[in-house]
């Protein structure tokens, strides 16, 4: 094309252009701009290695240009944030975390004045047995250089116990409100048998929020005011929402606040939902957008539960064949401009990388993007909004386009 010429219309019609004209090719290039700006494929450049079955990712915002790498078995290793090995140990509770399968050490969320105050919390699965079985939300004190964290420092600030194994949710962050939100699965087994989803009255299947920087009573912290079930008798005042099934990572959207989480399925479907204050995301009586084979009737009443953003099976000729979604995060970056407000998430079991876009309350793109080398445990996000994957074999990439 030749300089100034219009694209499609050519440079021979300029010159008796009216302003209807106009304004028809100004809509032509913004469609045509758009579809140019699909979102890309994606690779990976590895960032780290030598980790001992990672689940998350956090920048130290500390000053010290590093991460924070949890550890499933119990420790949490600093590495800089350039990259390297598998970096220096930070605190190490491998004596406490009951470890295998799905439980272990499971999240870290650093408080938002972590500079000045040193405070970190992190969830964990602990007890000898079974029968012992508990989770943990503890906060520890690190020291005044930051470089390692006391084990002894511990103060448990809630713990409930977990009837079986599995569904221990355990991601936690503090959300741009200042209080720390708290992932909890169903308690576990299949087809939620004590029906906790929907049960108001317990911890699990549900997303949490709590005040660290205050108390309630005895307690060791404090519920926020507007929680939705708040003093209301019955009903846990720490809920924010409920019904889910095992919300395996979830995350804040830095630009909107909007709280993106991926919720394991049971044998059909993978769900991605957007969490809202008190809403009910269904959990047992649906799985995805269909009732639960089973457990619901097909005619089961569906009365004030939110559904999905989107869903996806596991099934032959799924076009997102997968069997247990990883949340991931809305990029914010500046890297990638073209993943701008994609929210990128994974699949634990078919190791696939995918993006969706939503607009106005609809899906307006959803593609794979790409394979991750292992499978993906986690996403994170550094300090300028650029996004990494966490391998469950034990490497951390960094997530490029191609």
């Amino acid at each position: 094309m030749k300089k100034n010429e219009f694209p499609i219309l050519g440079n021979h019609h300029r010159k008796n252009f009216q302003p209807l004209e106009l304004t028809l090719v100004a809509a032509i290039l913004f469609f045509a701009g758009a579809a140019r700006a699909a979102m890309p494929e994606i690779e990976l450049s590895e960032l780290a290695k030598g980790f001992d079955h990672p689940l998350c990712i956090v920048p130290s915002r500390d000053g010290t240009d590093r991460f924070f790498v949890v550890e499933q078995p119990g420790r949490i290793r600093a590495i800089p944030a350039a990259g390297g090995t598998s970096g220096e140990l930070f605190l190490d509770v491998k004596d406490r975390v009951n470890y295998g399968g799905e439980k272990g050490l499971l999240g870290l969320a650093l408080h938002p004045n972590f500079k000045k105050n040193r405070r970190l919390f992190v969830d964990y699965t602990t007890g000898a047995n079974k029968s012992q079985l508990k989770t943990h939300i503890s906060e520890f004190r690190v020291s005044d250089d930051f470089k390692t964290c006391d084990p002894a420092s511990e103060k448990v600030i809630l713990e409930f116990d977990q009837p079986y194994e599995n569904h221990n949710g355990g991601n936690i962050q503090f959300g741009p409100d200042g209080f720390l939100y708290i992932g909890n699965g169903d308690g576990g087994s299949g087809n939620d048998p004590h029906g906790n989803g929907q049960n108001l009255n317990t911890l699990l299947g549900k997303i949490l929020r709590i005040d660290v920087d205050h108390k309630d009573g005895d307690k060791l912290y404090a519920i926020p005011k507007d929680n939705p079930f708040a003093g209301q008798p019955g009903k846990r005042g720490e809920i924010w929402a409920y019904g889910m099934r095992n919300p395996w990572r979830w995350s804040f959207d830095r630009k909107t606040g909007e709280l993106w989480c991926g919720d394991v399925g049971q044998n059909n479907w993978e769900e991605i939902d957007i969490i809202e204050k008190g809403k009910n995301y269904g959990w047992r009586i649906m799985e995805g957008f269909h009732t639960t084979p089973g457990v619901s009737k097909p005619d089961a009443d569906q009365t004030g539960l939110t559904m999905p953003v989107i869903e996806y099976g596991r099934k032959e000729g799924d076009k997102f064949l997968g069997n247990s979604v990883t949340g991931g995060w809305v990029y914010r970056g500046k890297k990638f401009p073209a993943l701008q407000g994609t929210y990128i998430y994974g699949d634990f079991g078919s190791r696939r990388i995918c993006g969706l876009r939503y607009e106005s309350g609809k899906v307006t793109e959803h593609r794979e993007l790409g394979m991750c080398p292992q499978p993906p445990s986690s996403f994170g996000e550094d300090a300028e909004g650029e996004l990494l994957v966490v391998g469950h074999g034990g490497a951390i990439w960094r997530l490029n386009t191609k």
